[in-house]
């Protein structure tokens, strides 16, 4: 058992200082730390500046990081929610292509993140080392990869979209509306895998603002001809819900363009050069390799959650609406937890590569803290207004019940879970794919599915035995988790 004690003390007011103690005794912590962060730390996580996240203030470098890549998520997660608005006044022909679509987009966001996660763990060793040119290379490799990979991807959209939907069961007049949304989209997933990968450069640089201003511009452009672009608004063409595709990938193809420019010019710690831009099969296959188990990772994760929803929707649509109502308002509420875990990754990445592993372990304990703390105050919200939350969404009586349930449930293990976040980002960031994927594995197939369905069915708990196996289960995975990681094998890891 890892004990943790400390108090924060926040005041965030206009010109004065935020103060905060953090006192972490422990055998990874030597000793207590104090750090005061002004409130021109915060302009300085928006506005960013160039840091050398191996030295100084450990708590200051999770500030700087962390709070751009909360943003940067925050923004990630409107495309869906921007298109799904807007096409859904076209019926629900027009929902069901969207909702079809995302389900084979799942696999390229498997691998976009698969790579990103080798690459910021590549790009954050190098840039530990000093090495920006190594780190440079890096990105190049990646680039180049995440483009060579999508191409299957775009030949498939162009020519077998009608054939992809109705493989997966879509109906005549969904396979009709819906066909040049799933072209358009899987045509261009070039664009995709470009922005999660060059946003992993970004963090693995440790300039995580530019991530945030790229899905920013993005989401600007996207915000503003979906519309358009659907429903034939001013000069534009009525495209439907075609228009929605070719709305997402015109605003990512724009925040690709200015991450792009960011590197050519040197904006960034990283400046690709012209001479670079040639492949380098040696780091390619590194990062493969390394990609590999990220890819795993989100694809054992993905698929025990869509068996848990299987398993719920036994019980009815009321029950499977009131789960999918609590994990949206779940989803947006612990943003800043994969902020912190994306801190962490590059805290780690960096200080390996700095030859500081105590620093990087010190980073990650930090890190865990300030998440336990921030998901303690959300479990009490949660426990105490689960049913206005839910109410926000929905009215019906006979949903409301599997909402609140799901939530309390879910939110009686965040303690467990905000360690478990933190350092399964923090495997990623030393390039240990591989150990996380193999906890989930097991700690997911093997023992979240059967636990859930015991629950369920076996002893009479129906849905909410589903949403215990969850609080089980998390909670598994992260001590199990902060066992292996105490044991410091991540250290010796080489990418």
């Amino acid at each position: 058992m890892v004990h943790r004690s400390g108090k924060i003390i926040l005041g965030v007011i206009m010109n004065q200082s935020i103060e905060t103690e953090i006192s972490l005794p422990s055998a990874e912590i030597s000793r207590s730390r104090r750090f005061t962060l002004k409130w021109k730390d915060l302009r300085e996580a928006i506005a960013g500046t160039q840091q050398d996240f191996t030295e100084g203030s450990i708590g200051r470098a999770v500030m700087l990081l962390a709070i751009p890549m909360v943003l940067e998520m925050a923004m990630e997660s409107l495309f869906a929610v921007v298109d799904v608005f807007f096409v859904a006044k076209l019926g629900a022909d027009a929902v069901a292509a969207v909702g079809l679509t995302e389900s084979l987009i799942t696999v390229i966001y498997a691998i976009a993140i698969g790579i990103s996660m080798s690459t910021t763990a590549m790009v954050a060793r190098r840039i530990g080392e000093k090495d920006a040119a190594g780190a440079s290379v890096a990105a190049v490799q990646a680039i180049g990869l995440g483009i060579l990979v999508s191409a299957p991807f775009s030949l498939l959209g162009i020519f077998l979209a009608p054939k992809l939907l109705e493989l997966l069961g879509a109906s005549p007049g969904v396979v009709n509306i819906g066909s040049g949304f799933t072209m358009h989209l899987l045509a261009g997933n070039a664009i995709i895998q470009l922005i999660f990968i060059i946003n992993a450069v970004f963090r693995g640089t440790g300039d995580a603002v530019y991530a945030m201003r790229a899905l920013w511009i993005a989401n600007f452009f996207d915000i503003i001809l979906d519309p358009c672009l659907i429903f034939g608004w001013g000069p534009f063409p009525e495209m439907g819900v075609t228009g929605g595709a070719v709305a997402t990938n015109i605003g990512r193809g724009i925040g690709v363009l200015y991450q792009l420019s960011v590197l050519w010019r040197g904006k960034s710690r990283i400046k690709i050069n012209r001479e670079q831009l040639r492949l380098n099969f040696e780091v390619m296959l590194r990062l493969l390799r390394v990609s590999i188990g990220g890819i795993l990772q989100f694809l054992v994760a993905t698929a025990s959650w869509l068996l848990l929803v299987r398993i719920v929707a036994i019980f009815g649509s009321a029950a499977l609406a009131g789960y999918t109502i609590a994990l949206r308002i779940i989803v947006f509420a612990i943003l800043p937890s994969w902020g912190l875990g994306g801190a962490a990754a590059t805290l780690v990445g960096q200080n390996l590569g700095a030859q500081k592993p105590e620093r990087a372990e010190r980073s990650v304990w930090i890190c865990g803290f300030v998440n336990m703390v921030f998901l303690g105050v959300v479990t009490v919200i949660f426990v105490v207004f689960a049913k206005p939350l839910v109410m926000l969404f929905t009215q019906d009586p006979a949903v409301i019940p599997f909402g609140v349930d799901c939530l309390r449930y879910v939110s009686y293990g965040y303690i467990f879970y905000a360690y478990g976040m933190v350092i399964v980002q923090a495997f990623n960031g030393a390039g240990d794919t591989m150990t996380p994927t193999i906890i989930n594995l097991f700690c997911y197939w093997l023992f979240q599915i059967p636990l859930a369905y015991a629950l369920a069915m076996f002893l009479g708990m129906n849905a909410p035995g589903v949403f215990l196996a969850i609080t089980i289960s998390e909670s598994t995975i992260a001590v199990v988790s902060v066992l292996v990681f105490r044991r410091g094998k991540w250290k010796e890891r080489k990418i």
